[in-house]
């Protein structure tokens, strides 16, 4: 019967369990710390709803992270106060730049590491913020904001460590190995001269991008899960070009006189895998027996670490440093703003609006498409700001004192839990629990007005409005808008290697990060519902790009004929200029390789595939071109390309 009511009711009875316990843990912490005689003993609740997830390992890491953010971002806050002493402007210009430096950090670095940099950001911001009129009282609040966390995040832990569930960190590196099997029959079907199957391509594709999206967070919690990541990010990186290898024949190709024993022994490397062994010495017979490109393409998987423990470097990724850098600036500017604002009008709640602008310009920076996810979030903390009416002049004044205001609290935290199980609200219930906790300090005897309290509320309201509409101005994002940049950030790396005489020594890391990025691409693709094998062959072409660039630095360090030496330099700058017109690059290649076909050094088949890559999918190299109308129309046919 029970499980009926709340299925019309729209709630998840399985999530009810957990965030009924993080509810309860939010009560139990909320009275810990008021035991303690901490002053904002509801911060401490605020930190359990924040800390909680059903999986040890990452709980663990995100409370980790959480507390070493909050450390650092209180005694940055502190700090502040007390070089400022009590100048409004030196304190909003400092908030503003230390929240952009930890919303820059905060999109360049992966994982909960991430998360605890933007929450450093914004924990100065609490310290700095709620109590301006008191700079003498700075370092008690800077310490009672790092023992409510403290104590938040330990109850956490406790309570997810006893009822949460242990997740296998071998899972993802199990289902690269069972990935690899596949790619591996796949390339020996293709040499032995199968037609492409285009929808196991896609799903491969789709596989390899799903464990990379997932693979910090699914391997969270201890030093023997990060060497798994390790390996298996190392394996996903040489899948990938065994990928590019794949759709790179896909057209059709030439069959060798080695074909035959290179696929035999790729399926003795398949059934390798099956038996848990390490596959690396067939794959190498492979690559013995291999073309160039495949065999470059083998050899890469076969150094990845086979087992699971080994000790691996951590492998080249993609870093946002561009959406970083964009965070940063609209956090600094949004921040100046609505400080500036504060200032000016010198109203008394200003701090509070600056406080949840600071919020909203960090965290909410690293999600998929901010603007829309904050109209969720404006709700939720409308509804936050009510609730937090509601108890307080509904419910606080039965109180008759402290402990008796601690209790009243509690049926605001349990409807919390219940919207949080609830599938149409939960997205919004997060900031639900937030604002109510934020706004409810309990201090007896009460003293807030209710016009006060009124006032509060909006000014709570107001920061994730501010934080919408710099969304919206400053540096607008999106999905569309990210994939753009990554495809982008992609072509101009290519400009540099083009630029740099020494760019074959990093040659191994370049294609190991293109490797990463392509899979990004990929996985962005999906979210848009684009045709995920296209952006893996706007990868092979800079793959392919890319080979031809580093070959003809070699062709330049060699002794030529002053007239090649002469049309390998201006290769060189043409291609380093390809971003502004993709086809006069193709075309330069193109006379280029003819021009170099007398030199025997010169690899004019690899020169031409870079051609016919750049001008079949020219879209993907001009900057501020749209992938949405398709590319050029067809698939890249770039024949036997060494990728």
């Amino acid at each position: 019967m029970t499980a009926l009511i709340l299925s019309r009711l729209g709630i998840d009875a399985a999530r009810l369990r957990f965030t009924g316990l993080t509810a309860l843990a939010a009560c139990l912490s909320l009275i810990v710390a008021w035991a303690l005689g901490l002053e904002h003993p509801q911060w401490s609740a605020m930190s359990v709803w924040a800390a909680t997830l059903p999986v040890r390992g990452q709980l663990l890491e995100k409370a980790a992270n959480r507390f070493l953010g909050t450390v650092v971002g209180a005694l940055f806050g502190m700090g502040l106060m007390v070089v400022s002493g009590g100048d409004m402007v030196v304190l909003v210009v400092g908030i503003a730049l230390w929240l952009g430096l930890c919303a820059g950090l905060g999109n360049v670095i992966r994982g909960f590491a991430g998360y605890g940099a933007m929450l450093a950001g914004y924990s100065a911001a609490m310290v700095a913020l709620l109590d301006t009129g008191h700079p003498e009282t700075v370092l008690h609040l800077g310490l009672d904001r790092m023992a409510t966390v403290l104590v938040g995040v330990a109850i956490a832990l406790a309570v997810g460590w006893l009822f949460g569930r242990a997740a296998d960190p071998s899972e993802p590196y199990a289902r690269v190995r069972a990935l690899t099997r596949r790619l591996l029959t796949a390339a020996a079907a293709t040499l032995r001269g199968a037609p492409a199957d285009a929808r196991e391509a896609t799903a491969l594709l789709s596989e390899m991008a799903s464990i990379e999206d997932t693979l910090d967070t699914a391997t969270a919690g201890s030093p023997r899960s990060r060497r798994s990541a390790r390996a298996t990010r190392w394996l996903l990186s040489g899948q990938v070009g065994l990928m590019l290898w794949l759709r790179s024949e896909r057209a059709g190709r030439a069959p060798r006189a080695g074909d035959a024993q290179t696929a035999a022994a790729l399926d003795t490397a398949a059934a390798a895998i099956d038996r848990g062994e390490d596959i690396s010495p067939a794959l190498r017979a492979a690559a013995a027996a291999a073309g160039p490109s495949l065999a470059r393409a083998l050899t890469a998987l076969a150094d990845a670490p086979w087992q699971e423990a080994a000790r691996a470097d951590p492998a080249p990724v993609h870093r946002d440093w561009r959406g970083g850098r964009e965070a940063a600036i609209r956090a600094v500017v949004t921040m100046l703003v609505v400080g500036g604002i504060w200032i000016v009008t010198g109203w008394s709640f200003g701090a509070y609006m600056m406080l949840g602008a600071s919020i909203m310009t960090s965290v909410f920076s690293t999600f998929d498409n901010p603007a829309v996810t904050l109209r969720t979030v404006l709700l939720g903390q409308a509804l936050g700001a009510l609730g937090a009416l509601a108890v307080r002049w509904l419910l606080w004044p039965f109180a008759s004192g402290e402990f008796g205001l601690i209790l009243l609290m509690m049926p605001a935290i349990l409807i919390g839990a219940l919207l949080m199980a609830q599938r149409r609200m939960g997205q919004a219930a997060y900031d639900y629990n937030m604002v109510v906790l934020l706004m409810l300090q309990p201090v007896w005897p009460l003293a807030m007005s209710l016009p006060g309290s009124l006032t509060a509320a909006v000014a709570v309201v107001l920061g994730p409005l501010a934080g919408l509409v710099a969304f919206r101005l400053i540096y607008p994002v999106d999905g569309v808008r990210r994939l753009t940049m990554l495809r982008e950030t992609m072509v101009r790396e290519l400009t540099h290697l083009a630029r740099d005489p020494q760019a074959a020594r990093r040659a191994s890391v370049w294609r190991a990060r293109l490797h990463h990025r392509v899979l990004r691409l990929v996985r962005w693709s999906e979210k848009l519902e684009r045709a995920s094998v296209r952006e893996a062959d706007g990868g092979l072409a800079v793959l392919t790009l890319g080979r031809a660039i580093l070959h003809l630095h070699d062709l330049a360090a060699l002794p030529l004929a002053p007239h090649q030496a002469r049309l390998v330099r201006a290769l060189l700058e043409r291609l380093s200029r390809l971003d502004r017109d993709p086809g006069k690059a193709a075309r330069a290649l193109r006379k280029g390789a003819e021009a170099l076909a007398a030199q025997p050094s010169a690899d004019v088949r690899l020169l031409r595939a870079a051609a016919d890559g750049l001008e079949q999918d020219m879209d993907f190299f001009r900057l501020g071109g749209d992938l949405s109308n398709g590319g050029s129309g067809g698939p890249i046919s770039v024949g036997l390309a060494p990728a």
